[in-house]
């Protein structure tokens, strides 16, 4: 047995533990990784840990370090109250105002994970304080940042551009973008019908009497909420306008309010999701140790050598969309591009359509519990009941990475082939 197949064989066996035995993923995928990569792969330690997610682990820590200090001196109460004036009471509009709002920054060139990062901490609070479905609000922020994702000035779309262009393949900036913003757009208002949308159009507006009150009284902005609010500003504007990383900023911004206000921040270490952490750090790791032996190219080549395009371009698609459920949407991009060049040369297959199926592909699968936004998703849920909806999520993940590259295959490339 090959050392790829047996290093894909772990994967399954680490997933079917974890669901049937109650142990956390991220420590058997640590383990798991030790294993195949001492055993299977020769890799040391430092090889092994060439895939630990070190970016993600601190902006995971940092963002909810910061809102679990925002929750606990009631600022982001005052964010959901002044978000339910905002659209005058209308909380059916709230996930679309998420939705727009993070397409918006992506589309402006945010980095995807940074958009999350700033708006799902406010839309999960919202959800809960009015009863929404906390997997449509955060569905919602991730394919909001996915639908802006692709713009010929964000983050994606200029990677993605870059790669056509040094392939020399034919390329379209305005088809790209316009995939994803309707693909995403289709997709969020398919959830939004399917997770509770139409008993949210049902409610009305929000007739809540206790809608501008807390535990202490009418929701004012009180200094500490005043320099909580500062804080996020200086959030947006450092990762947005000066391209600082969010969870380095974010950690920094959290000391200085604790700092300051210490009995508001002493129970916000402990609210940070630590679970979550390890969950998907363990996870990551693991996928680095695939990367690092090997197992992601061999796949790709092997799907690449098929002799029928139309087979290898929609099995290219799903091999995007189940790789970038775990690992880095831009990387398996980069990879899966030049993959596709050789059956493209051929022309029986579109190339325009070819490589907007797989940025659609690659990226619509970002709601996975595993990758960077769904993992903020699910790091930032307060209250939630976080196994449940570690499930959801990963239900939901499956079912995206099943239905969707065969969608994105039948409607940008079959036309074209």
């Amino acid at each position: 047995m090959s050392p790829e197949l047996v290093s894909i064989l772990v994967l399954v066996v680490v997933f079917t533990v974890a669901t049937t035995r109650s142990v956390n993923m991220g420590a058997l995928a640590f383990a798991a990784a030790f294993g195949v990569g001492t055993l299977v792969a020769d890799l040391d330690a430092d090889g092994i840990f060439a895939g630990f997610p070190g970016d993600l682990f601190v902006v995971l820590v940092g963002v909810t370090y910061l809102f679990a200090i925002a929750r606990a001196n009631g600022t982001t109460d005052w964010l959901v109250h002044a978000a339910v004036r905002l659209v005058r009471g209308r909380v059916a509009l709230i996930p679309w105002v998420m939705f727009a709002l993070t397409g918006a920054l992506t589309a402006i060139g945010a980095v995807s994970p940074a958009a999350v990062a700033i708006v799902a901490p406010v839309a999960l609070s919202f959800a809960t304080r009015y009863k929404i479905s906390p997997l449509l609000m955060g569905t919602m922020v991730v394919h909001g940042a996915q639908a802006g994702g692709f713009s010929p000035i964000s983050i994606y779309g200029s990677i993605v551009n870059g790669i056509v262009e040094r392939e020399k393949l034919p390329g379209s900036e305005v088809g790209l973008f316009l995939a994803s913003l309707l693909a995403n757009l289709v997709i969020a208002g398919v959830v939004f019908a399917l997770f509770g949308g139409r008993k949210l159009w049902a409610r009305g507006a929000a007739d809540d009497p206790a809608a501008d009150v807390d535990e202490d009284g009418p929701v004012r902005l009180s200094p500490a909420r005043v320099a909580t609010l500062a804080a996020l500003a200086a959030l947006v504007v450092a990762v947005l306008g000066f391209d600082l990383d969010a969870g380095l900023t974010a950690v920094t911004l959290a000391v200085l309010l604790s700092t300051v206000w210490p009995d508001d921040s002493r129970r916000a270490v402990t609210e940070i999701a630590w679970s979550t952490v390890l969950l998907i750090c363990g996870v990551l790791t693991y996928v680095g140790v695939l990367q690092e032996m090997g197992t992601i190219t061999w796949a790709g080549e092997g799907v690449g050598g098929i002799g029928v395009p139309l087979l290898a371009a929609v099995l290219l698609c799903y091999i995007g969309a189940l790789v970038s459920a775990f690992a880095s949407s831009v990387g398996i991009m980069g990879a899966l591009i030049p993959l596709a060049v050789p059956f493209l040369a051929q022309g029986e297959i579109g190339a325009v359509g070819m490589v907007a199926a797989l940025a659609v592909s690659a990226t619509v699968v970002d709601v996975s519990p595993f990758s960077t936004n769904g993992a903020l998703v699910l790091a930032a849920a307060p209250d939630v009941d976080r196994d449940r909806f570690f499930r959801q999520l990963m239900v939901y993940g499956g079912v995206v990475v099943a239905v969707v590259p065969a969608l994105a295959w039948l409607v940008l490339v079959v036309p074209n082939s």
